[in-house]
């Protein structure tokens, strides 16, 4: 009887922790029926390839209840060139297994990162012919193990790289329209291309029409949608604007039906990524509390498609363009890690937890 009843408390707590957080937050309106991020649950990986998991399984008392806001809530892993081509399709089955945790319905969220060159280095050389046939068996393999799993999929983040290429090629953007028609393909996979961010290429209609001239030839007609503001700090009410207009110019040229997905990981203290006083705007510095006035880093809105519940305190403006818009505020960026990639920074983790307004 007592191993019946600690059975039962188990399964409890799992169902309990695979729930989005904030997905019964505020008195929202139901999702609409359309939106593939809604009507089920989603999964948590808590496991080695989470960086900020084994800290929290070491960490005791209220370190670890701190730590759970990070550990414990539905993100998206990122999966790129650093797992090499014969090993992607065992990684992503193990990351699948084990955020859903049995259950075949649950939803899991990634990130594909797979572009070389990239970033910066992207602006100075194009992929050589080896490069492009790795990336394509690469998505090819990442795409055969993913097959039917419920899925976000943020495709390539920072693609407004696309537009530092040398002679303007679209070689880069090629690659990715490719994953993204392979990728889009799957029958439960919904994948959102990276738009960059509301002061990324540039603010405003400016933005807006270079953001497209990379979307359009990296396959946004494949696709769900855009993700926005992946690795910056941009607030989220202009990310849903940015979203909406973004939407909105893809229908002017004959793209229908689009919808975004916002990166809430970084945002808790919204500020322009142009505009940071320090010297490394990916490494930004966290906040010190809630009320801290420099431009800092704290976690914002938790992993939700209940986009436009009262609890997020947004304009009644941008709630109507989220719920028409935007399927679902995910964590994309990593403001826990040492310039959004790599090691765990303990202190950096408990700072972004305790300062944010969304705790």
């Amino acid at each position: 009887m007592t191993r019946r009843l600690t059975a039962l408390l188990l399964g409890a707590l799992a169902l309990l922790l695979a729930v989005p957080a904030g997905a019964g937050a505020g008195a929202a309106p139901a999702a609409p029926r359309d939106n593939p991020l809604a009507g089920r649950e989603w999964g948590t990986y808590r496991g080695p390839a989470e960086m900020a998991w084994q800290p929290y399984v070491d960490a005791r008392g209220p370190r670890k209840r701190t730590l759970a806001r990070i550990a414990q809530t539905p993100k998206a892993k990122w999966f790129g060139a650093w797992i090499p081509d014969r090993e992607i399709a065992g990684k992503v089955r193990e990351y699948v297994a084990n955020a859903q945790g049995g259950d075949p319905s649950v939803l899991v969220q990634m990130s594909v990162f797979r572009m070389v060159p990239w970033e910066h280095e992207a602006c100075s050389r194009l992929p050589t012919a080896r490069e492009q046939a790795s990336y394509r068996t690469w998505i090819d393999n990442f795409a055969r193990a993913l097959g039917d799993t419920p899925a976000a999929v943020v495709l390539q983040p920072d693609l407004p790289f696309a537009l530092c290429v040398p002679r303007g090629s679209d070689v880069p953007t090629r690659l990715v329209a490719y994953a993204a028609k392979k990728l889009a393909d799957l029958p439960r996979t919904s994948v959102y291309l990276d738009a960059g961010a509301a002061d990324w290429p540039s603010a405003g209609q400016g933005g807006v029409r270079r953001a497209l001239d990379f979307l359009v030839p990296a396959g946004i007609r494949h696709v769900r949608g855009v993700a926005l503001n992946a690795t910056h700090y941009s607030a989220t009410a202009l990310e849903v604007r940015r979203a909406a207009a973004l939407v909105k110019a893809l229908d002017a040229r004959g793209i229908t039906g689009k919808h975004a997905v916002i990166n809430t990981s970084s945002n808790g203290q919204p500020f322009k990524f142009g505009e940071y006083d320090g010297p490394d705007p990916d490494n930004a510095r966290t906040c010190r509390s809630r009320h801290d006035t420099r431009r800092c880093v704290a976690l914002g809105i938790p992993p939700t498609h209940r986009v436009a519940a009262d609890r997020w305190r947004l304009p009644a403006e941008v709630d109507r363009l989220a719920r028409r818009y935007v399927d679902a505020y995910l964590w994309v960026g990593r403001p826990w890690l040492y310039r959004q990639n790599s090691p765990f920074q303990m202190k950096r983790a408990l700072a972004v937890v305790r300062s944010s307004p969304w705790r």
